[in-house]
């Protein structure tokens, strides 16, 4: 049995009308909002009584707790993967978690929007990329991103917010697609786009223009802030 959380099968604890439950909720929240997702209509996406759904989750603000929990605990298992297989830079891993988690990433784009408090699941979330972001950048390219320097978490942080922010935005990006990139069969779209975007701007950066660029922000920040090219500086 599936989950709308796109990981695939169910684990054999999570075969439960507790856990059916909650992933209508999921859909709910993310289709309508927290406001406007009813207990009733929960019941009926989950295909069960409303007095079941009020024996397992008290209130909606439990549902929603419940919720959160999941979507927080599904992407921390997903960052660790591929952490740990070295693949979140690869350029399919983002075009796979946009394939597997419609729901999933509906529901955060909700949450980044009507939860940014300290604590949220959008912002453990969005921690947690940040995190992911720094490790992958100090692995890969050690010397331009010291593990543990301001340079680095300035980068991690807004590569996270980069990446979350086509989520929170997918309902302008379906209108210039054309399709809804959070559908599964669009899936690559974003991913591929991001990509071309990437290289593209690997280009500028080394052009006369980049490079003009830089030196005036580099030289502003020192003003403000000290030697951007001195990650010492920046601590």
């Amino acid at each position: 049995m599936n989950s709308v959380l796109g990981s695939g099968d169910r684990p054999p604890e999570d075969l439960t009308a507790r856990a059916r439950i909650r992933d209508a909720a999921l859909a709910q929240f993310a289709e309508h909002g927290i406001k406007g997702a009813t207990m009733r209509g929960i019941a009926e996406a989950a295909g069960v009584s409303l007095g079941l759904v009020q024996h397992h989750f008290r209130s909606k603000d439990a549902l929603r707790k419940a919720c959160d929990d999941a979507v927080v605990e599904e992407f921390r298992r997903r960052l660790t993967r591929h952490v740990a297989e070295d693949t979140l830079g690869e350029p399919g891993t983002l075009a796979a978690l946009y394939a597997t988690s419609g729901p999933l990433l509906r529901y955060l784009a909700r949450a980044l929007v009507e939860s940014p408090a300290e604590g949220s699941p959008a912002t453990t979330v969005f921690d947690e990329l940040t995190a992911s972001a720094e490790e992958f950048l100090s692995h890969t390219w050690p010397e331009r991103f010291p593990p543990g320097s301001a340079r680095v978490r300035d980068a991690a942080a807004v590569m996270a917010a980069m990446h979350s922010g086509t989520i929170v935005l997918h309902g302008h990006l379906a209108r210039r697609f054309g399709v809804d990139p959070l559908d599964r069969e669009h899936a690559s779209r974003i991913g591929l786009a991001m990509l071309d975007l990437y290289a593209s701007m690997g280009e500028f950066t080394k052009s006369p223009a980049g490079e003009r660029i830089r030196e005036s922000a580099t030289e502003h920040a020192a003003g403000h802030h000290g030697d951007l090219d001195d990650p010492g500086g920046r601590e």
